[in-house]
């Protein structure tokens, strides 16, 4: 199964990203773009990628201990950016500090459990809105996020989801994610 770590934000907060991606949509060259859709918005905290079935039990027992570890935090999905002329993705801001504690948590137990991790990286909390493959400079759409601050709310949990890649050969189709397990913070 390929699976990750993430914070799920909650459907008011998606919305409200989905009206300023709308607005993005409109720019020129957007229909170059490959979108994702909300239903597929999140924040990775550590992706794991292909875990065998017989792994999953410690690692879910792994990641039940690192959301008791840590508190309930405050988050909004905030501004944005693009990775170089790859990607272009809206931001976190709030307790970014416990959130990349978690995401260490998330990632030690993984390896703890017997994940192969790839090279510890420091944690960038994005949520990738748009991929580019061709030659359109996304600094406009970066721009348009520029002012976005979503209304905060409280991360209340840890999600372990499930990625469904998506169907060879059918255009615009876009990987399905599935919620696996949850485990609330601080309990």
């Amino acid at each position: 199964m390929r699976l990750f770590a993430a914070i799920l934000p909650p459907a008011p907060a998606i919305a409200e990203l989905a009206d300023e991606v709308a607005q993005l949509k409109e720019l020129p060259g957007a229909d170059r773009l490959r979108w994702t859709g909300p239903d597929g918005w999140h924040f990775t905290l550590a992706f794991f990628g292909e875990v065998p079935v017989e792994v999953l039990p410690e690692l879910e027992e792994r990641l039940a201990r690192a959301a008791h570890r840590h508190p309930p935090y405050e988050l909004r999905i905030a501004d944005g950016g693009r990775f170089d002329d790859r990607v272009v993705w809206a931001g976190a801001e709030g307790d970014r500090e416990t959130m990349r504690k978690l995401a260490d948590s998330a990632e030690a137990g993984a390896r703890r459990a017997g994940v192969p991790m790839a090279d510890h990286r420091p944690y960038h909390p994005h949520l990738t809105l748009a991929r580019n493959r061709t030659d359109l400079g996304l600094a406009p759409f970066a721009a348009g996020l520029s002012h976005f601050e979503g209304t905060p709310w409280t991360v209340g949990e840890l999600a372990l989801v499930r990625s469904h890649p998506p169907v060879a050969g059918v255009a615009g189709n876009q990987p399905r994610y599935e919620s696996v397990a949850t485990w609330p913070l601080g309990h």
